[in-house]
């Protein structure tokens, strides 16, 4: 077996070691020139017995380790890429560099002179602008924050210098911390912040503005002294006294808000603990608890009469008495972001997941460039995709016709197919002209009585509801509502599409003949319930309100009533009010 090895006559020498291959360059003088390299047969020694031991006069051999193969991080530590954090390393090694590079930047950058413009870096994805107010809130005055989500970072500006620096000293020595991800606050080497004002920006800074705001009202309201780490105590002690929980009304509902949606407009302000919805006053109402009340602030600075979708589904926000939301399950009613533990409470809605796509992840929505309400909130609006059909179950065999479903979900859209399923008649397939109009439904009748029990509504896996075929028994379960002139939202941006409520025990009742009177209506109505008021509209007579005792009876009064003749040429309208009488 024969090596081949080499060693400069400069270097030192291999020592010999038993078995081993040895190799001892001829000595030189320091003066001489290197010797010439051994031609390449005297390179090739054999392994034999234990050499000799050199003689002391011979140069002394240096041990020369095995080779072994050098990891990742080994290599990109000697990267002429990687020098003080300035420069971009490979996308493999990224994540094993970026911490220390970021700290001999950090180092750096704090050799600059002080500046009242603070830059803070490795933010969280999910930043906003309310959690880089809430770092410098104890420290002074705010007079701009600028977040670049792309990049992770942020700078905050304030009204003097000493703020600035008491800032930075604090966080030298007690880590920053946003969403519990570790960040990193230091000087930056602009002296102010040149905020542009284009309508491009108009909404970043409107929101910038609201959480510099919010901020300011609270700091007054604590009148906080000047140690940063009291003040830090202090804002954590008392954040129990500020309103931390929003009370939301939605008004002029065109597109279902389902509780994903009210998390996602108002998550942008602060991290968002839990969310509670329901129908109250014949309004859909949620009530929101923030983790703080700066949070909670901002968002209602922000976003207090304004629409999420293009002129419909307007936020009227006020702040709630309570103090704190007891959530008991996790659905699409309810839900404790800080409990994902926590049941749905409802075995039927587990059971519908298995074949019904829930609005959790809201199937057909998606961007449509601009279409925005006034508030820019950046919430895509429905669109021509998904599934329009949806199941109904749990309904009375003995009352359920395809008309009076064609009434009822015509409340909420324009229903084109209904199908009662021959072999199991509580259920029933509705095929409603747009994916939106089944999810207003599925918002609006899910567990609401009809005929004495709950009805559940939820989406269905079928895309269109098919017709039975020629010469197919059917009995009259499945009827085509395609061409009917009884849709309520032929013409977009009607007064039926702003006028879409939750069902209430009031009835709003249009075209009215001028000779009919009060007591024919009341009779009508008696017949499906009990009246407890009317009321004719004053300037107008062909519209009028009237109460059933109950919502149920409401209901059915409504799918009995809803286009029926009161004249040759008139027949009498029936929606659901939220006013009251």
């Amino acid at each position: 077996m024969y090596v081949c090895w080499y060693n400069n006559a400069q270097q030192p020498a291999i020592p010999a070691l038993p078995g081993t291959l040895q190799y001892a360059p001829t000595p030189v003088a320091a003066t001489s020139p290197p010797a010439a390299l051994p031609a390449p047969p005297e390179l090739l020694v054999p392994i034999t017995a234990q050499q000799q031991i050199l003689s002391a006069q011979q140069s002394v051999l240096a041990t020369v380790p095995l080779p072994r193969k050098r990891g990742s991080e080994e290599l990109m530590s000697l990267s002429p890429m990687v020098t003080n954090g300035t420069s971009m390393s490979p996308q493999h090694a990224q994540n094993d560099i970026t911490n220390d590079a970021k700290k001999v930047k950090l180092d750096e950058n704090q050799l600059n002179g002080p500046s009242r413009v603070v830059h803070i870096r490795s933010l969280p994805h999910d930043v906003t602008e309310t959690d880089i107010v809430q770092l410098g809130m104890p420290f002074g005055k705010m007079i701009n924050v600028l977040l670049l989500k792309q990049k992770n970072q942020a700078f905050l500006e304030f009204t003097d210098e000493m703020s600035a620096q008491n800032m930075v000293a604090y966080y030298q020595t007690t880590p920053a911390q946003v969403r519990s991800k570790l960040c990193y606050v230091q000087f930056s080497n602009h002296k102010a912040l040149n905020i542009k004002t284009d309508a491009l920006h108009a909404y970043q800074n409107a929101t910038a503005q609201a959480a510099l705001q919010a901020a300011q009202a609270v700091m007054h309201a604590r009148n906080p002294g000047s140690n940063p780490a009291a003040l830090l105590t202090q804002e954590s002690s008392s954040s129990s006294d500020q309103p931390c929980i929003l009370r939301i009304i939605i008004d002029n509902i065109l597109y279902p808000v389902t509780l994903e949606v009210l998390h996602q407009v108002f998550s942008r302000f602060g991290k968002v603990s839990k969310i509670i919805t329901f129908t109250k006053n014949n309004q859909y109402q949620a009530l929101i608890q923030f983790a703080d009340c700066i949070s909670a602030r901002t968002a209602k600075d922000s976003l207090d009469g304004q629409n999420i979708y293009n002129g419909c589904d307007t936020l009227k926000i006020d702040y709630s008495k309570l103090t704190n939301l007891n959530v008991k399950y996790n659905n699409d009613k309810s839900r404790d972001y800080t409990r994902p533990d926590l049941p749905s409470g409802d075995a039927a809605i587990d059971q519908a997941l298995q074949f019904c796509a829930m609005p959790t992840a809201m199937p057909g929505y998606g961007p449509l460039p601009g279409a925005f309400g006034t508030a820019r909130l950046g919430m895509p609006v429905p669109i021509q995709s998904g599934s329009s059909v949806i199941l109904v179950s749990n309904l009375d065999e003995q009352s359920v016709a395809p008309d009076a479903l064609f009434t009822l979900f015509g409340v909420y859209g324009d229903v084109h197919r209904v199908k009662i399923l021959f072999n199991k008649k509580d259920n029933a397939l509705i095929q409603m002209a747009e994916p939106n109009q089944a999810q207003l439904a599925i918002t609006f009748l899910d567990k609401v009585k009809v005929w004495g029990k709950p009805i559940r509504v939820a989406q269905s896996k079928h895309s269109v509801v098919q017709m039975p075929k020629d010469g197919q028994p059917d009995a009259g379960l499945t009827k085509d509502y395609t061409n009917s002139p009884l849709h309520r939202f032929k013409r977009p941006g009607s007064k039926n599409c702003q006028n879409i409520f939750p069902p209430s025990g009031v009835l709003h009742l249009s075209n009215i003949p001028p000779n009919v009177e009060e007591s024919e209506i009341t009779d009508l109505f008696s017949e499906h319930g009990t009246v407890k008021a009317f009321k004719f509209f004053p300037k107008d007579r062909k519209m009028a309100l009237i109460q059933m005792n109950t919502v149920d009876e409401a209901v059915i009064a409504l799918i009995a009533l809803h286009n029926h003749q009161l004249s040759e040429s008139s027949h009498l309208r029936v929606s659901f009010s939220k006013s009251t009488i």
